[in-house]
């Protein structure tokens, strides 16, 4: 299973808030594909690119399972990345998702969740429209 260290997300939780200090640390500490699973979960295409070219397929998996891709959930779940599925299923309104992540002692997960979540819901989910496609313009 993908588990990251406590510290490498609970810099990722102060960057998806916006806080380029964590972006630096994550940077600074080798965590590149996070640095890019924010912009990624907001649907920017180099960002989702970055990870599929560097082979962070659970991460690129777990971005469009959020994006209620079945296929992509289906990936998380047949390599038993049980704690991203979790968190996407979060972001999309799964409460048992929750208690499943505060049980396997991964709670930081849970509030990576809910800050992606708010992100996205800040957003307005502008990148979906039958105009713009699926993908927002680059940053």
């Amino acid at each position: 299973m993908l588990i990251y260290p406590n510290i490498a997300i609970e810099n990722l939780i102060a960057w998806v808030e916006g806080e380029t200090h964590a972006k630096e640390w994550l940077q600074r500490n080798n965590y590149e594909e996070l640095v890019q699973l924010r912009d990624a979960a907001s649907r920017y295409p180099k960002a989702f690119e970055y990870l599929l070219v560097n082979k962070h397929t659970v991460l690129a998996a777990f971005v469009n399972a959020v994006w209620d891709d079945k296929k992509a959930f289906k990936l998380l779940m047949d390599k038993k990345e049980f704690c991203w599925a979790a968190v996407a299923n979060i972001i999309n309104g799964d409460e048992n998702a929750v208690a499943f992540l505060h049980k396997s002692n991964l709670k930081l997960y849970a509030d990576l969740a809910f800050k992606i979540q708010a992100k996205i819901r800040r957003e307005g989910d502008e990148g979906t429209s039958i105009f713009s496609g699926p993908f927002k313009l680059q940053k």
